[in-house]
C-alpha cells in the first residue's frame, strides 16, 4: 500500500474508485483510521476516486515531532493531492477530520471543489475557551500514554456523544478492535496537536468561506445539530445544506451508511438523478 514522504510525515493512504472519477479525500476522526471509512468506501467509490489517508497520529501514518499541526498536516495532503494529479477534490470529514477539512478549505479554496462536515466544529470562539480545553487534553493525552489503550477505549466511548453507536454492537466492537492497532503515545501526540485548544478558530471565517458546504449530523447528537444550525447562520446561505439523519449520533457514516452514501453523492454530484 502506498506512502507519501514530506518534510514532516510519512503519510500512509488508500485509495478507491477510477482516476477518472470526481477526487473525494476523506478524513477520519480521533481514534480513528482510514478502515473507518470501509462501511461506506464501496458505495461511494462508484461515484468517486476515493482518497483515504491515516492522519498523523493514527494507523501507519509516520509523524515527526512537529508534523502534529493543522497547517503541517493540510501542506501534506496537498501534496498527496499533488502526487496523484489530482488539481481539485471534494473533501469529507468526520469529527477531527471535519475541522481538519475545513481549515484545509480556509487555507486553500482553490484545492477544494465542494467539504462535507459530519459532526465537525470550526473550533472554539474565545481564547479562554481554548485555554480550558487544551488543559482537558493535555490530561487526557496524559491518560492515554499511561493506561492500556482497550482500557482508554472503553473509557473514551462512555462519552454520551458515542451512545447511540451502542444500539450497533457488532459495528461498535469491530471499530474497538481496529482502534487497538493504533499507538498510544501517537494517539497522544495527536490530541494535543489537533486539540479544538490548538486549532484557529474559523467561526468568523465561516462568511468568507465561497466552498459549498454540507453540515451532516445525526439527530441524536443534539450538541453538533445547534452546532451546525449555528454554522449555517453565518455561512452563505445559497452554499451551505444541513443534513440531520435520522436515528443515529455522532458517526453517521457508521450507524446510517445508506443515507449517508446517497446524501453525499447528491450533494457532491447535483448533476446525476437519484
Amino acid at each position: 500500500m502506498p506512502f507519501i514522504s514530506t518534510e514532516h510525515h510519512k503519510l500512509y493512504y488508500t485509495t478507491a474508485g477510477n482516476l477518472q472519477k470526481p477526487a473525494l479525500l476523506m478524513l477520519h476522526g480521533f481514534l480513528g483510521s482510514y478502515q473507518d471509512f470501509d462501511v461506506v468506501l464501496p458505495e461511494l467509490s462508484q461515484h468517486f476516486y476515493c482518497i483515504t489517508p491515516d492522519l498523523p497520529g493514527h494507523g501507519q501514518t509516520l509523524t515527526q515531532s512537529d508534523g502534529y499541526t493543522f497547517s503541517k498536516t493540510t501542506q501534506t495532503l496537498l501534496s498527496l493531492l499533488d502526487s496523484l494529479g489530482i488539481a481539485k477534490s471534494h473533501i469529507l470529514g468526520y469529527s477531527m477530520g471535519g475541522r481538519l477539512a475545513l481549515y484545509s478549505i480556509w487555507c486553500s479554496p482553490e484545492r477544494f471543489s465542494r467539504v462535507v462536515l459530519e459532526s465537525a466544529s470550526p473550533g472554539l470562539k474565545t481564547e479562554q475557551e481554548r485555554k480550558e480545553r487544551k488543559k482537558r487534553d493535555w490530561a487526557i493525552a496524559q491518560k492515554i500514554k499511561t493506561t492500556p489503550l482497550s482500557e482508554f477505549l472503553t473509557h473514551w466511548y462512555k462519552n454520551p456523544l458515542f451512545h447511540s453507536l451502542k444500539t450497533h454492537p457488532e459495528l461498535y466492537q469491530a471499530m474497538l478492535i481496529r482502534r487497538q492497532n493504533n499507538n498510544s503515545i501517537e494517539l497522544a501526540n495527536a490530541l494535543r496537536g489537533f486539540s479544538t485548544g490548538n486549532q484557529p478558530s474559523l467561526w468568523k471565517a465561516l462568511a468568507e468561506i465561497k466552498t459549498p458546504l454540507l453540515l451532516l449530523v445525526g439527530e441524536q447528537d443534539s450538541k453538533f445539530v445547534s452546532l451546525a444550525q449555528e454554522m449555517a447562520a453565518l455561512y452563505q446561505r445559497n452554499l451551505v445544506t444541513v443534513q440531520v439523519c435520522s436515528s443515529c449520533g455522532h458517526n453517521v457514516h457508521l450507524e446510517s451508511p445508506n443515507r449517508y452514501v446517497q446524501t453525499i453523492v447528491q450533494f457532491c454530484l447535483p448533476q446525476l438523478k437519484q
